[in-house]
């Protein structure tokens, strides 16, 4: 048996020890970063007495090694949106800094190779030019990274039991709990390990003999991985290979950061097939649906989800739904049913099979949305599909959590398994209760909401799961958990899943592995029958929007302050504990948190809003942070003398900008920067930080105005018309004579308002808190537009992107410069492509107004190669925050330079300010896009 690591832990011998080759900055003891590192995505809440941030392998490796000596029990954790409890921990937590994202496509695209901090869909978009992908497909791959999905066995909607980790698995390479490490691609690192381990190459030999030479755990263990099964340990390597070391890396797999740290791994890639089509198909009753499936699992589909009719109900206004779904009877069911083919001869043959088994059903079909290939279409189908779970949890009353379970039946019994499913969920009151799944491989998800703040609640909870347990893995033989991992939540059911001899079977893997029990302990394997029912996490209701937020993490990815500060996932949890009455902390410790989150969350917060559209429930914690700046807006003297006058502070600002380039030119680089700097401590952070992008201020543009046959009302913002052209930049012309210049080939002439200098959009103010002078600003602005463009009926064209997002949210109807162009301007051009390469900035606000594809189509119109690099969802230079918090827009920027071709010696984006920060952390000019195709177009030929 394994020991417990918090018996023998000495905790301060070991920080001791890691100091030594951990900086400071990468350990975090405060109660704000621990507190915020307490959850995951799952419903437990445990808070870290270290968070350590580890940069390379080497570290790594001393880590795990001296928790191994001193008895110190650690936790792996890549993006933290696991379900079931298993990245969160008591003890230490390790995090994975940005140099674990190392990916690299082998052999033409049949294998990849990815470091375990490489989001999913990162590795796809590499794969997809040769027409591959990795196997695994888990809803959250756009969040999740792969240490997560190798670790859990994750799977999803088209993988199946083929296509998941196990299966796909090449090489692995893994640190385990002694500090030894196994590299199965390196032959020397092959042989290497078997002369430092050889008790463990041993054990696993002798632990497949044994089952092998048990007939009767040998029929068990293959029947269960005939179903999707993250249940316990992956035993079925024991009887899939021979060799120890395909053992040891097939176990790997699946489980949890509990047997060693996965430092990378090499898949086996799967075809992604180009040609795809969807349908809708909504049957009367479930079985009539589940007979469907079983004839579908033999037919040319790859996937099939089915969902039942509360789960239609509740996304029943959804485009793309059929009518009547509100009305659904509580029997009936539906599937979505996606065909692929590696051409178009091959989907229709393909279509065909499927077709013919349907209308075997037609008599039991309520409605359909006929098979389409249409992109847009079926866009909006799977839409339905992943909105059903945060539907439940929009909904849920405040103070409850949305808890996800994944279930597995024989899919010859799934129709009578989700019947009693759904008979338990009545019985324990889930009215609420949703039913979604993976159809082919019986694999079921169930939705419900919970609340544990009474003792009846934990209570009720626990009695369901215990029924959930007999039902499906003792009267149905199937798999309690299907693809989310044991984690906390299920390690009490593993024996009652596994019987006692598979149970010991893994136990003994775990002491082998794990002599000291120091790996992420009460994960998988726990001797406690009631663990899942304690430390749960507590959601006390705080914020009409923010009690919504079901901490799925989903977010982070597009966060710029990820690695910085906080994320929109933490802001909302640590808010949540400050405000939470009821919680243990002492009057010293909420203060203590209050102070921290000015800085950590509320002053580092980009506020861009590109959290809203990774969540599943579409909170903008933006929105949220700067109603908490609205509470106590910073400076309301000095932002409504700008506002009233701000025609005069233009003038200040221009004046003020090549003030500082005089003095740049006088002093230099060093001495001007502790110039700044030391203003800027002395006046609290009023004067901004200098450094070297900083522009001057604008010349004043003289666009000519010639004549034109069309006409359109341009807005020149304010960053353009007060900050001058990068230095560095081959052409510094002002932006609105260069606007001027573009649009005169495409037989536009512009029309700007008398007043423009005392015009702007707002966000200064509004990202600020000042919301009331932002909406004047903006009003006063949309007015003086509008009585122009109404005259003629004109469209109005903003130079930059945050900018029209302002205005599109208030109701203004305006384009920005990549949308306008895109539509009637490039059209009209002859375009000579540059065969330097461009790198491309797609900003936040480009995103939120769904002209992202018009920009990229635009950049690629203009140059032969168009560099979007990767992992920079945001620059977080956040409207001015690049001046006055320089190192949130260095932190969000800090891969950018690396990524810059030899020759590349321009970058283009929409957006000034933004343009400002990739400027200086990428070594080359950034300006907006306007200048690129002015320099490669002429007008069209009549």
């Amino acid at each position: 048996m394994q020991q417990d690591p918090v018996n023998k832990a000495d905790f301060q011998g070991f920080v001791d020890e890691i100091q030594t080759f951990l900086p400071a900055q990468d350990m975090y003891s405060d109660l704000p970063r621990r507190l915020a590192y307490a959850g995951d995505a799952s419903f437990y809440r445990l808070i870290p007495k270290l968070v350590v941030n580890v940069q390379h392998l080497e570290q790594l490796t001393r880590l795990v090694a001296c928790a191994n000596a001193y008895g110190v029990a650690l936790t792996f954790r890549a993006a933290g949106t696991s379900l079931s409890g298993q990245a969160v921990t008591d003890s230490v937590l390790v995090l994975l800094s940005e140099h674990w994202r190392g990916a690299k496509v082998l052999d033409d695209g049949a294998k990849i190779w990815l470091q375990p901090g490489v989001i999913g869909a990162q590795a796809n978009q590499l794969l997809k030019p040769l027409g591959r992908k990795i196997g695994p497909d888990p809803a959250s791959i756009d969040s999740c990274k792969i240490g997560g999905i190798a670790a859990n066995n994750a799977s999803g909607m088209c993988c199946g039991v083929k296509q998941n980790s196990y299966h796909t698995v090449a090489d692995i390479h893994v640190v385990l709990a002694d500090g030894s490490r196994l590299d199965t691609s390196d032959l020397a690192s092959v042989e290497r390990f078997k002369t430092q381990r050889p008790d463990l190459l041993a054990g696993l030999s002798k632990l497949a003999q044994r089952v092998r030479n048990n007939p009767q755990l040998s029929d068990k263990i293959r029947h269960k991985y005939r179903l999707k099964n993250t249940t316990g340990y992956g035993i079925n390597a024991l009887l899939d290979f021979d060799q120890p070391i395909e053992i040891l890396k097939h176990l790997m797999i699946g489980s949890e950061g509990t047997l060693g740290f996965i430092a990378d791994i090499t898949y086996h890639t799967v075809v992604d097939e180009a040609f795809r089509a969807s349908g809708l198909f909504v049957f009367s009753d479930i079985r009539s649906c589940c007979e469907a499936v079983q004839l579908l699992a033999s037919a040319p589909v790859s996937a099939v989800e089915l969902m039942d009719a509360r789960a239609l109900r509740s996304v029943a206004e959804k485009p793309a739904m059929p009518a009547g779904m509100a009305q659904l009877q509580d029997n009936a069911a539906a599937l979505l049913i996606e065909v692929t083919g590696e051409d178009e001869t091959a989907l229709k043959t393909h279509l065909q099979a499927i077709s013919s088994i349907l209308k075997g059903f037609e008599s039991s079909l309520l409605a359909q949305v006929p098979f389409s290939q249409e992109p847009g279409r079926n866009q909006a189908l799977w839409a339905i599909r992943k909105g059903t779970f945060p539907a439940v949890g929009a909904v849920r009353p405040a103070g409850t959590t949305v808890i996800i379970e994944d279930v597995a039946f024989p899919v010859a019994q799934l129709a009578e398994g989700v019947e009693k499913l759904q008979a338990l969920l009545v019985h324990f009151d889930y009215q609420e209760a949703i039913i979604f799944g993976h159809a082919l491989e019986g694999n079921l998800h169930f939705v419900f909401t919970q609340s544990f703040n009474k003792p009846e609640e934990v209570q009720r909870y626990g009695e369901f799961m215990q029924a959930v347990g007999e039902l499906v893995a003792v009267e149905f033989g199937g798999s309690l958990k299907a693809e989310h991992g044991t984690g906390r939540n299920m390690a009490p059911f593993v024996q009652l899943e596994w019987g006692e001899e598979a149970y010991q079977l893994m136990q003994d893997i775990k002491s082998l592995f794990d002599p000291a029990g120091v790996l992420n302990p009460g994960v998988i394997i726990n001797a406690d029958a009631s663990a899942h029912l304690k430390d749960l996490k507590p959601i006390p209701s705080v914020d009409q929007e923010l009690d919504k937020c079901i901490e799925c993490g989903f977010c982070e990815a597009v966060c710029p302050s990820r690695e910085l500060s906080l994320t929109p996932r933490q802001r909302i949890a640590l808010h949540r504990q400050i405000q939470d009455t009821g919680s243990d902390l002492s009057d010293e410790q909420r203060n203590e948190l209050k102070h921290a989150y000015q800085y950590l969350a509320v002053d580092t917060c980009a506020a861009t809003g590109l959290c809203a559209m990774r969540c599943p429930v579409g909170i903008n914690t933006g929105e949220f942070i700067k109603s908490l700046r609205a509470e106590q807006p910073k400076g309301k003297w000095l932002a409504g003398m700008a506002a009233e006058h701000f025609a005069a502070a233009g003038v200040v600002a221009r004046f003020a900008l090549n003030a500082a380039k005089v003095t740049h030119n006088v002093l230099g680089d060093s001495a001007t920067g502790t110039l700044f700097n030391s203003l800027n401590k002395v006046t609290k952070g009023a004067v901004p930080s200098w450094y070297l992008a900083w522009p001057g201020g604008a010349k004043r543009a003289k666009p000519e105005h010639k004549t034109a046959a069309q006409t359109v009302v341009y807005f020149p913002t304010c960053a353009n018309r007060m900050f001058d052209a990068d230095s560095r930049a081959e052409d510094r012309r002002p932006l609105p004579e260069v606007m001027a210049s573009v649009l005169a080939k495409a037989g536009y002439r512009l029309l700007v308002p008398q007043n423009i200098d005392a015009l702007c959009c707002g966000m200064p103010w509004d990202s600020k808190g000042h919301k009331t002078l932002a909406s004047q600003k903006r009003k006063q602005s949309a007015e003086a537009l509008l009585s122009l463009a109404k005259q003629q009926d004109l469209p109005i064209l903003v130079d930059a992107s945050p900018c029209a997002l302002q205005f599109n949210q208030e109701g203004l109807n305006v384009q920005e410069t990549a949308q306008f162009l895109h539509q009637y301007v490039l059209p009209k051009l002859q375009i000579s492509k540059q065969q330097q390469p461009v790198m491309l900035h797609v900003t936040c606000s480009s995103k939120r107004l769904q002209a992202e594809q018009q920009l990229v189509e635009l950049a690629r119109a203009c140059a032969e190669q168009v560099v979007i690099p990767k992992d920079i969802q945001c620059c977080g230079f956040a409207g001015d925050k690049g001046f006055f918090t320089p190192e949130l827009n260095a932190s969000a920027l800090k891969g950018l330079q690396q990524q810059v071709p030899a020759d590349c010696h321009q970058g283009v984006s929409n957006s000034r300010t933004c343009e400002i920060g990739l400027s200086q952390h990428s070594g080359i000019p950034y300006q907006s896009i306007l200048y690129l195709l002015d320099k490669v177009s002429v007008t069209q030929p009549v």
